[in-house]
């Protein structure tokens, strides 16, 4: 149900665009975002946009550097990755909430549904 794409590497100072195709029943009552994962760390939140899709929020590590759109026509989730750093290299996940009370989370315990992930690596 939730499909990434666009992973790759790409050299410092670079750009990378994510794509996460979602099924149709992620509707307005989930917020989506995406996180990443390092091997040996715990997965952490990146930005997400809030159920209904009126606010973003970013990890202060990304913020100015990435962009979280969504288009629900195309049933597409986004993260434009610009000014890579090295820090950034991870396995990126696709995730959705349901908004039970909150309407957005950057906390990977709030997410009920997962992508597979794709790997960004930056040299």
């Amino acid at each position: 149900q939730l499909v990434e794409s666009g992973g790759g590497s790409v050299q410092v100072g670079g750009s990378l665009t994510l794509s996460c195709a979602f099924s149709r029943y992620f509707n307005s009552n989930y917020y989506m975002a995406w996180l990443r994962q390092i091997p040996g760390k715990e997965r952490e939140g990146v930005a997400v946009i809030s159920a209904g899709g009126s606010n973003t929020y970013y990890a202060d590590s990304v913020k100015g550097r990435f962009t979280i759109s969504q288009d629900n026509a195309k049933n597409t989730l986004y993260l434009r990755m610009n000014d890579l750093k090295l820090d950034d290299t991870a396995m990126y996940f696709c995730a959705a909430g349901r908004a039970y009370g909150i309407m957005w989370s950057l906390d990977p315990n709030q997410f009920e549904y997962w992508g597979q992930g794709t790997q960004v690596t930056v040299s």
